[in-house]
């Protein structure tokens, strides 16, 4: 595995996006364990198109129009509905109560739905990863499965620091119901913004 691939996966990982949005606004809004939900869920959000792409499956989404659209208006659907839910919240959230497992469940599962609702993943996956597989490579199907298993890692590592780094501030926010209030309104904008930005992307 080469020291391009890892400084390369660095650096789109760390590149702030949906799933790191997401992972703030929980660290700051639920703390360490919300946080930690929400990276468990924007993690595994990413499989299915690391899967599509090593099986080739990608291919079909970059060469069909209509899955494409299918796909991507969902997710702008979803980046909406989040924008509006976490507009719509009042007070902090709430994980302490008779149910708080489920709570978490539910943070990781609208993690993965962020993430898996986004088909520019697949297809940048599709760019990517066989980029770094030699010319000639005797197994390459087993190195992209490889390259896959490090960038996993590499994003579960790098939000759960996000995430942990917004918890250890939740303490100063949520005593400033006016600071939680504009944190709100910026993280509901910044989904709104990113619904908006994939609702014109293109294939």
């Amino acid at each position: 595995m080469s020291a391009e691939f890892l400084l390369t996966s660095l650096i789109v990982v760390i590149m702030p996006g949906t799933g790191v949005i997401y992972t703030l606004a929980y660290g700051l809004g639920g703390g360490a364990k919300a946080a930690l939900a929400a990276v468990v869920g924007c993690t595994f959000g990413i499989v299915p198109h690391m899967a599509a792409s090593v099986l080739g499956l990608a291919a079909i989404l970059h060469a069909s129009a209509v899955a494409f659209q299918a796909v991507k208006i969902a997710g702008v659907i979803y980046l909406f509905y989040l924008a509006w839910t976490t507009l719509k919240e009042t007070g902090t959230l709430d994980v302490k109560g008779a149910h708080p497992n489920k709570r978490f469940v539910t943070i990781a599962v609208r993690g993965f739905l962020v993430n898996i609702l986004n088909p520019k993943l697949s297809i940048f996956f599709l760019a990517f990863l066989p980029q770094f597989v030699p010319a000639g490579h005797s197994a390459p199907l087993s190195a992209m499965v490889g390259m896959s298993a490090v960038f996993m890692a590499m994003t579960a590592l790098v939000f759960a620091l996000y995430g942990l780094m917004a918890a250890s501030l939740r303490a100063h926010v949520i005593a400033r119901p006016r600071v939680m209030t504009w944190l709100r309104r910026t993280f509901a904008g910044a989904f709104a913004l990113l619904g908006l930005r994939l609702a014109l992307a293109e294939r």
